[in-house]
């Protein structure tokens, strides 16, 4: 039998978006494994991340409630695992926890414990007027915190964004929210601010965005400087490397073997058909589709690849009379 999500988050199959948030809001939060030590919160922590990733998207949800986790990743009533949709978890639920919460700890940024970040039920990044918008605080000083009579500068306060592949394809902006300290009127007080980061096409993963000293303005401290690293946001169909972008195609062994037309998504929509009906597919077999992968960095009018891997279904028994068969024709 396959997973329940709706009992892992804990909420009924006609919960509402709303809903499936403030569970996993809830279940994130207790189970986070830099937060609780116990022997089961890793792997809970990874469980509350898929059913919320499933449950909370629109397509994966229809497809589970109608064809269970089997539907979701290939197999279920349709030959084709539900009209060729598939969905496994990509494993990294600090992902999945970076994306709601706009941070991947934040238990190591608390300045102020009664705020997280500012967050209120309804931010999440989304719905808000200032669009894309994550918040984080940069309180983090060494060194005694504000203060010390000795001037020097803090350690850059550093953060990871997590950029889908479509945005990195097209390039976007994100604003980003820091609450920091400030000395006004001999005091110290909290301060937000906007920072602006314009992502260009075919950014790659581990490029740095730098915020000279947007940290806490304290008395004898240089602020620190706010620094972001791109992230790539896990994407259901696509990987990345480099800039070629790897996509894995599921056919069964008898359309490997006979022939078909393959059917491969395309990063934004669309499809491309691959004909391989005078062709076998083997495992090693490789198809390379030029210029759809994700633009160079430095020379963005240029674009890498996608490349299709395929994963074959084998059938999980055949009778005597199917291998006398194939025994027969089969060199």
């Amino acid at each position: 039998m396959g997973k329940d999500y709706y009992r892992i988050l804990g909420i009924s199959k006609n919960s509402t978006d709303d809903d499936i948030k403030k569970a996993y809001r809830k279940l994130a939060l207790k189970y986070h494994p830099d937060k609780n030590k116990s022997a089961e919160a890793e792997e809970r922590f990874k469980e509350v991340a898929e059913a919320y990733e499933v449950l909370s998207d629109k397509k994966k949800r229809d497809v589970y409630d109608s064809y269970g986790e089997e539907g979701l990743k290939g197999g279920g009533s349709s030959p084709f695992g539900n009209d060729g949709f598939t969905y496994t978890f990509h494993g990294d639920p600090r992902a999945t926890f970076a994306q709601f919460f706009g941070n991947t700890n934040p238990f190591q940024y608390f300045a102020f414990p009664q705020d997280f970040f500012g967050y209120d039920d309804d931010m999440e990044g989304q719905g808000h007027p200032f669009g894309s918008v994550f918040q984080f605080t940069t309180n983090v000083s060494s060194g005694g915190g504000c203060g010390n009579s000795r001037v020097q500068q803090d350690p850059p306060i550093e953060h990871d964004i997590y950029i889908a592949l479509e945005d990195i394809a097209s390039g976007c902006t994100k604003t980003m929210r820091i609450t920091r300290k400030v000395l006004r009127n001999g005091r110290l007080e909290k301060e937000d601010k906007m920072l602006t980061i314009h992502v260009k096409p075919g950014w790659k993963a581990g490029t740095k965005v730098t915020f000279p000293k947007e940290g806490d303005h304290c008395p004898n401290k240089i602020p620190a400087d706010v620094v972001f690293t791109i992230r790539d946001k896990p994407h259901p169909l696509f990987k990345r490397d480099g800039s070629d972008l790897k996509h894995t195609a599921r056919v069964t062994l008898k359309h490997a073997l006979c022939g078909c037309v393959v059917t491969v998504p395309l990063l934004g929509g669309g499809q491309m058909a691959l004909d391989f009906s005078e062709d076998v597919i083997s495992p090693d077999t490789t198809k390379r589709i030029p210029r759809h992968g994700l633009p160079f960095p430095k020379e963005p009018s240029r674009r890498g690849d996608l490349v299709v891997n395929f994963d074959i279904g084998f059938p999980d028994g055949i009778s005597t009379r199917q291998k006398k068969i194939l025994s027969e024709i089969l060199p």
